[in-house]
């Protein structure tokens, strides 16, 4: 961080300026009368000539002419301190470039101030908007996030992860686990450990946060049967991902709820590559509808129509989920579900503090989803 400038310039020959003897160890005290009271706060003397080691909150005081006390009061209770004392002791502060030492802070409250977050490296859409608004969501809080990112999830990697964040004086860990693989390491995890999962089911005695994966699905459908299609095929996602598991279940429940045939599903891995290498092979005859498990996936769909000659959506609907933000320049605009991430991010932060403040028991959350229609879906020919 670039250290503010204090506006101030001293000659090598100036002589160093003697610091005013310090104040009582007082947050606030009272102002002198006389003609001068209500005037602005003298100036900061400069700061003195370098040591050779980093500036300490004794020094801000020296500088500043108050006390150690009243140094501790403006960085941790600043409203607390009357405001010409807290501009002068963060002058002080400025011109000697002080850092506060979270390490020695830890020590007095016990507290770090940092949150673990265990991820794995990927750039699909749903991980990684999920982890942007978790760390969003800690920053609000006040607090800093470790992230962890792992190449893959398993249990031994996720444990160690843990770990390792906890061995940082974290105070409490998120770990995206939207794989099973990863929920069970979770589950052998100390019950101590101030813990959330995120993208995945409950663990027992664990909160847990989520998008309401089946509803999201179950939208989607319901929306397609209105237009009047007599069924609704489907492209999943990867298996053992729990949002392939809720997508799939919100799909086959709303077709057999309306009394409708059920289509085997086809397979894809949530690159678009595998969305059209599904539908370029599917049996076309009767279909039309198709609720692809992503937009990634559901672009690839897209592709696979337009090369075998299908109008969409004139001969065949399509519909994704996720809402990416390309979602509604493809042609056509795609209708999808929307995961509201900020809200997950919120959420998980909120009930990770409160199981480091010892409140409430394990909570499985979950945060509703939203059809989005667009000009990708129609009734059928």
């Amino acid at each position: 961080m670039t250290r503010p400038d204090t506006g101030r310039r001293r000659s090598r020959r100036s002589p160093v300026p003697v610091a005013p003897a310090p104040e009582a160890p007082v947050a606030d005290a009272p102002a002198a009368a006389g003609p001068g009271a209500g005037a602005p706060a003298p100036a900061v003397p400069a700061a003195p000539a370098a040591t050779g080691r980093p500036p300490v909150m004794g020094d801000v005081a020296r500088l500043a002419g108050v006390s150690h006390q009243t140094v501790s009061r403006v960085l941790n209770e600043p409203q607390a301190v009357r405001p010409a004392t807290r501009e002068r002791v963060e002058a002080a502060i400025a011109a000697l470039g002080y850092r506060r030492n979270p390490a020695a802070r830890s020590l007095v409250t016990r507290r770090s101030e940092v949150l673990g977050v265990v991820s794995f490296d990927t750039a699909l859409y749903g991980p990684a908007s999920t982890l942007a608004a978790i760390e969003g969501a800690a920053r609000e809080a006040g607090y800093f996030v470790s992230i962890a990112s792992l190449p893959t999830l398993t249990s031994a990697s996720v444990s160690e992860a843990v770990e390792r964040l906890l061995a940082q004086s974290v105070e409490g860990v998120v770990v995206i686990a939207p794989q099973q693989e990863a929920a069970a390491a979770v589950r052998d995890l100390p019950a101590d450990v101030a813990l959330v999962t995120v993208e995945g089911d409950a663990v027992d005695g664990r909160s847990a946060v989520s998008v309401d994966q089946a509803e999201g699905a179950r939208l989607v459908v319901e929306h397609l049967l209105d237009l009047g299609h007599p069924t609704v095929h489907h492209v999943a996602g990867p298996r053992h991902w729990y949002e392939t598991a809720g997508r799939v279940r919100g799909w086959r429940t709303a077709l057999e709820a309306a009394g409708r045939p059920v289509p085997p599903p086809l397979q894809g891995d949530w690159t678009a590559r595998s969305g059209y290498e599904a539908v370029l092979g599917l049996d076309l005859d009767g279909v039309t509808a198709l609720f692809v498990a992503n937009d990634q996936m559901a672009l690839g769909a897209l592709r696979a129509l337009h090369e075998r000659g299908v109008e969409v959506p004139g001969r065949v609907s399509v519909a994704g989920f996720d809402d990416v933000p390309e979602a509604a320049f493809f042609i056509p605009p795609l209708t999808t579900v929307r995961q509201d991430f900020g809200q997950v991010g919120r959420r998980s932060i909120r009930l990770l503090l409160e199981r480091i403040r010892g409140e409430g028991g394990p909570t499985a959350s979950l945060v509703p989803a939203e059809l989005l229609v667009r000009e990708s879906t129609a009734p059928p020919p």
